[in-house]
């Protein structure tokens, strides 16, 4: 399982059982920027759901190579994903993601308008994809 995790949202994508790609799923509405409860919960009926085994979490580092206030929020948040699922959490850089998910859902015909609605989830296949690329190599 892929995971883009923002203050707002979180996109979610998953792999297909060879581990070759990643397909975005869902984006996850948060409550609020230090609500998580629901979010984690609707995560572990995804991870249940879909028999995922291990969780790939964009790790938002500066374009400079530093870490700021969103890496550190990223790792709390690891630690209650790990506490909640009991999974490995791999962080992945995410750097560029969102433009990324941007261009691709403006090649692929995606209105304006409508693209704000699959980004998320379109960056957690990104994130997902880069390290299931990895992992073949």
């Amino acid at each position: 399982m892929g995971l883009d995790y923002g203050s707002v949202t979180v996109g979610v994508a998953i792999s297909d059982s060879m581990l070759l790609t990643a397909q975005p799923i869902e984006v996850i509405k948060r409550k609020g920027e230090n609500k998580l409860r629901q979010t984690l919960a609707r995560i572990q009926e995804l991870v249940t759901e879909y028999g995922v085994e291990r969780i790939v979490l964009g790790y938002p580092k500066n374009m400079n190579n530093t870490e700021g206030e969103r890496v550190e929020r990223t790792k709390e948040f690891m630690e209650k994903l790990i506490a909640r699922t009991g999974l490995e959490v791999v962080l992945w850089d995410e750097r560029l993601s969102t433009v990324s998910a941007m261009d691709v859902l403006k090649e692929g015909g995606v209105r304006p308008e409508n693209r704000k609605t699959y980004v998320d989830k379109v960056a957690a296949a990104l994130i997902l994809q880069g390290y299931l690329d990895s992992i073949r190599e």
